[in-house]
């Protein structure tokens, strides 16, 4: 099984993880910093292939009640430029409550609110792995 690697998408900044090499877990990896839309994608897919990912999962925020919000549309938007750049498989999982179990994550450990905001995207992105990888081994199973 080749990687799997997770983008959490946002309007300024992208979190990214990637699984270990057997799959079992999800790494926070790095926090993208956004510039435009043909070089944010141009990154991603490049950071893809180095990182030999088999799929990509990318977080899909939807509205508590699972309806579309203006931010689900940019997402879907940004996620179909992706697919034209890329012939690596790209799938979607619901990000709903990764953000606020990070910004949790990161309170707890009282970590300063200037060095929050560098690695709460990448955690978010952890946490969309981790419940991917969760649906995966549950369907082997």
């Amino acid at each position: 099984m080749g990687r799997i690697i997770a983008f959490d998408i946002g309007d300024k900044r992208i979190g990214i993880a990637i699984s270990d090499p057997f799959g079992d877990m999800a790494l926070p990896l790095e926090t993208y910093w956004r510039k435009n839309l043909k070089k944010d994608v141009e990154y991603l897919v490049n950071l893809a292939k180095s990182k030999d990912a088999e799929t990509i999962v990318c977080g899909l925020p939807v509205n508590f009640d699972g309806s579309v919000s203006e931010q689900t549309q940019k997402t879907e938007f940004f996620i179909s430029e992706l697919k034209k750049a890329t012939d690596i498989e790209i799938v979607t999982a619901d990000e709903r409550f990764t953000t606020k179990e990070a910004r949790r994550l990161l309170l707890e450990a009282d970590m300063r609110r200037d060095k929050r905001k560098d690695v709460i995207d990448k955690i978010a992105a952890s946490y969309i792995l981790e419940d991917y990888l969760a649906k995966i081994k549950n369907k082997g199973e």
